[in-house]
């Protein structure tokens, strides 16, 4: 019996691992095909690529237009990021700390943009700039991508301040401390790794966005993934598949910089 036992344990977790791998390689075969794509010495794109070769990236760094959309989206993402991460905060800070009337009803406002499909807030934020006449591309863009990536900061923030023993606090203002310097000298500090994590979801939301972009950039002012989609129209050769591959390797970066500084692994369960 306990032969059988075991053998129908071991026969579980073997399906459970080839499950596991089959998932992961569906999700990450695209992605390493166009990595692999990248280094091809053809002219055009091929897979499995003929030779190895950098003579893409180097086209692709030398591509005005890529420069241009992947500056414009990090100077989106970064103000968008900071603005998201005070908002966010701010709202992580009144949802988690005081009781109010309507806190679900405030709280299922914050976290709507994770609901509604991107298409129609990106048609939406259109429709709301028009009625205000307000012309202003990028400060369009940057208002959206605000409201898009605060939910990520609240849920992160939320999330830490779950874990600050609300006695420190307590203990800080027995001491003699006021609101604001228990705050600044308690509260945000002991909550800066979820702060610090959504940001960087923040920011990597901002930068990759397409559905809610599409719908408010012009001529002059195209983010990053709208100028490969315009690329990709014209032409399609492997420099497109470098820029993709580098844009991999920047979210990559950002990830590794999370785990390393708070671990993913603490707000896996948000």
């Amino acid at each position: 019996m306990d032969g059988d036992r075991v053998m129908k344990v071991n026969g579980g977790a073997v399906l459970l691992w080839v499950a596991v791998v089959a998932i992961l390689g569906f999700i990450l075969a695209p992605i390493l095909v166009t990595i692999a794509v990248s280094f091809t010495t053809a002219p055009f794109l091929s897979f499995p690529p003929v030779g190895f070769s950098w003579e893409w990236f180097g086209k692709a760094l030398e591509n005005d237009e890529f420069i241009h959309g992947l500056l414009l989206s990090l100077k989106i993402g970064v103000i968008a990021t900071a603005g998201s991460v005070v908002l966010g905060t701010a709202a992580a800070l009144g949802l988690a700390r005081a009781e109010f009337p309507g806190k679900p009803a405030a709280m299922a406002l914050l976290l709507s943009p994770l609901v509604f499909p991107m298409l129609v807030t990106g048609i939406a934020f259109l429709q709301f700039f028009n009625a205000l006449q307000f012309r202003g591309v990028f400060w369009q863009l940057v208002i959206a991508h605000i409201v898009i990536t605060v939910p990520y900061v609240m849920r992160t923030v939320t999330a830490s301040l779950q874990m600050i023993d609300e006695r420190l606090e307590s203990a800080s203002r027995i001491l003699g401390a006021g609101a604001f310097e228990t705050l600044f000298k308690v509260t945000l500090p002991l909550a800066a790794n979820g702060i610090v994590a959504g940001g960087v979801f923040a920011f990597v939301t901002s930068f990759d966005n397409f559905p809610v972009s599409m719908w408010l950039v012009n001529a002059e002012y195209r983010t990053l993934p709208l100028t490969l989609f315009a690329l990709i129209e014209r032409f399609l050769d492997p420099s497109i598949a470098a820029i993709s591959s580098l844009t991999i390797a920047f979210s990559l970066v950002l990830a590794i910089l999370v785990e390393r500084l708070v671990g993913l692994r603490r707000f896996a369960s948000i």
